[in-house]
């Protein structure tokens, strides 16, 4: 039988669905509104835009980064073959010649067998025809009420304001102790205790940190919505001892209360996740890492995701979406990229990717399992589908939601190419198995 798919965007997410479906024999649809109608932040027509870092993060399998995209070439991707053709140099790091890049990717497109591409904005979906919205994080607002109008207006958000999260596992343990305050509550939080000297040198720094400069169409949403943790900072020394670094209500082992405390709240209820309340930030990735060290609990924590304060339209996942990236509810309807929760070029890739295989598959009649959570793409779906939906932020790549191995691993290099090897090992023995 002929089936046809609409895919409507084709950054990077909707090329790599658009390849998935078209190299299994589904007929594309693909709707791409440039160079009819420009998001703020693009500027060419071609597909597959890249318009931030020309980064597609490190190829090394002792990184998340790297055991993903290895466990992506199990499948064949468009995206990361055609980012390998035109890579720049960048040591272990998958850079590419963003222009070359799309370029490609366009004319990869638009030769692909059963692929008609529409130039033209979308504003109505077309529930029934199987469907993979992929926009991204500029998704127009015509299209954004439509999704609306399907998912309910409170569960599509427009702006990503996040903090960090880090590996709790990495933390300084004799820096740290548990407790709620004034003793209430079952001591959820992991508590960082600041003296007055520490609290004083981080409060320097954080004020001096370089910032990322924000687009002009970012700034009001933005700062209206959350106040950066350094913009709190930069209104008085003090200011955030009496916010959210307060020390009221908690007492150290000696039963003094600490000058400052930062806390940690847990990011899932299946990882060591932890993310540092209160501390949206539109801090630079290195200065996060230079500036929130000086935390002595923080030391040497892995920073499994740096906080970010962006203009990023997303769905609440945990809500609406199943580990395929299929949305609960409709049986035609998927949604794929940053607008599904993940966070990343090659986490918008993937969904992408996975969205295109299991919609082509349940097209022909055989229906899959979802991917093992040994694996990054499987810890990912489940992440996004299971997280906590009252607070749901969107998630990138990282050894952190994986489950733990069968054996402890005190090198931690070594732990990381352990997580790689099995993540690989499992994807593989999923893709013999079902040959999808």
């Amino acid at each position: 039988m002929d089936y046809k798919v609409n895919v409507i965007g084709c950054g990077l997410a909707g090329a790599e669905a658009t390849y998935q479906l078209a190299k299994r024999g589904i007929k594309v649809d693909v709707y791409e509104m440039k160079p009819t109608k420009f998001s703020p932040a693009h500027t060419s027509s071609n597909f597959a835009e890249v318009v931030c870092s020309n980064s597609f993060k490190s190829e090394d399998l002792g990184t998340a980064s790297g055991c993903l995209k290895g466990e992506m070439d199990i499948f064949g991707s468009l995206i990361l073959d055609t980012a390998r053709k035109v890579k720049v140099p960048a040591g272990t790091a998958l850079a590419v010649d963003r222009d070359r890049f799309s370029e490609e990717i366009t004319k990869e497109i638009e030769s692909l067998d059963g692929v008609t591409i529409h130039r033209e904005e979308v504003t109505k979906i077309d529930l029934s025809v199987p469907t993979i919205i992929a926009t991204g994080p500029l998704t127009s607002d015509a299209l954004s009420n439509e999704i609306c109008s399907l998912i309910g207006s409170e569960n599509l958000h427009f702006y990503d304001a996040s903090a960090p999260i880090i590996d709790s596992e990495t933390l300084n343990k004799d820096k740290i102790f548990t407790a709620g305050r004034y003793g209430k509550g079952d001591s959820d939080y992991i508590n960082c205790p600041m003296n007055k000297e520490e609290y004083y040198a981080f409060i320097e720094e954080l004020v001096n940190a370089e910032r990322v400069e924000l687009h002009d169409f970012e700034k009001k949403e933005i700062f209206e919505g959350c106040m950066p943790i350094e913009v709190m900072a930069s209104r008085g020394v003090d200011t955030l001892r009496y916010g959210p670094l307060r020390p009221v209500g908690l007492r150290l082992d000696d039963g003094t209360r600490p000058f400052a405390v930062v806390q940690l709240r847990k990011e899932s209820n299946t990882s060591s996740l932890y993310n540092i309340v209160g501390f949206q930030t539109n801090l630079k990735f290195g200065e996060q890492k230079r500036v929130f060290s000086m935390i002595p609990a923080l030391k040497d924590a892995d920073f499994v995701k740096y906080g970010v304060m962006h203009r990023n339209s997303y769905i609440c996942a945990p809500k609406h979406l199943n580990p395929d990236f299929s949305v609960k509810g409709y049986d035609n309807l998927y949604i794929a990229g940053q607008l599904s929760g993940v966070e990343g070029y090659v986490e918008s890739t993937m969904s992408g990717m996975i969205a295109g295989i299991y919609l082509a598959n349940k097209l022909q009649g055989k229906t899959l399992d979802y991917l093992p959570k040994t694996t990054i793409i499987g810890s990912i779906s489940y992440y996004l589908t299971t997280a906590s939906s009252d607070n749901f932020q969107p998630m990138n790549a990282n050894f952190g939601i994986l489950p733990e191995l069968g054996e402890k691993i005190k090198d931690k290099s070594l732990r990381k190419l352990a997580y790689s090897n099995r993540a690989i090992s499992d994807m593989k023995n999923f893709k013999e198995m079902t040959q999808c």
